[in-house]
């Protein structure tokens, strides 16, 4: 389970103060899917950061499995499995010799992290190209090995940041069967992204984030009976409208 409340992250420059996250609160519950729906520069990144403990609150709270993320980073990091959509793997390794290094950084014992390359193989469909070099790998390959790197430690939370940007049809289908069925297995989902389509495909629970704000948040037929709009693109725009950040949505 995750829980974020009152989620404030504000990056001082040159003596300048930008909020990119304001007192954000939400729960992610084990066995569903909850995704954070906004323009690009909305603050869902910075979000998603802070509970992987990338980066540190400014104020508020985040637990994760009932650990504080700022008191046991270390703890919380150990639960996770975080993916960006601009995590790109590249060299002469392997996705088996990737896969290695990782389970060393993540401090597991070789035989548990040769099962585990094992049973990602064939979870994954990776056994075919599993020690071929990365750089020969298709997008889809690549994909699979980076979703495979961030799962090595099995972990029980998984967060995806924008995980189907710049892929191509079957490369996105790898990471929306893979999330769907990590929520059958019971697991803890979060996702950010700006593709309403997926949002609506995908998530059991939609938070809009508008200029680091949450504006509304709930399943889709919910904020739709909520907002008396006929779809999710709709109510997206009607609320982005009354916050005054339409141009910011025209542009992601």
């Amino acid at each position: 389970m995750i829980e974020v409340t009152a989620l404030t992250k504000e990056f001082t420059q040159k003596k300048t103060t930008t909020t990119a996250v304001s007192d954000v609160t939400f729960r992610v519950e084990p066995g569903k899917i909850y995704g954070l729906l906004g323009p690009n520069g909305a603050g869902k990144t910075t979000t998603l950061r802070c509970i992987a403990t990338l980066l540190r609150p400014t104020k508020g709270t985040i637990t994760v499995n009932g650990i504080d993320v700022t008191k046991e980073p270390r703890r919380v990091r150990d639960t996770i499995g975080f993916l960006t959509g601009d995590m790109k793997l590249s060299g002469n390794l392997s996705p088996r010799e990737l896969l290695r290094f990782f389970g060393d950084l993540n401090h597991l014992e070789r035989d548990t992290t040769e099962k585990r390359i094992g049973w990602l193989a064939d979870y994954l469909d990776m056994n075919d190209f599993l020690d071929r070099p990365v750089a020969k790998l298709s997008t889809g390959m690549t994909q699979k090995a980076t979703i495979a790197v961030s799962l090595i430690h099995d972990p029980d939370v998984i967060i995806f940041d924008e995980p189907t940007a710049g892929l191509d049809i079957l490369a996105a289908k790898t990471v929306v069967d893979f999330l769907y069925d990590s929520k059958e297995r019971g697991r803890t989902v979060m996702l950010s992204t700006h593709i309403m389509s997926e949002a609506e495909k995908l998530c059991d629970t939609i938070g809009i984030l508008l200029e680091g704000e949450l504006v509304a948040e709930g399943s889709k037929d919910a904020l739709m009976v909520a907002h008396d709009k006929p779809n999710l693109e709709e109510v997206f725009f009607s609320l982005a409208e009354k916050k005054g950040a339409t141009e910011e949505v025209a542009h992601a």
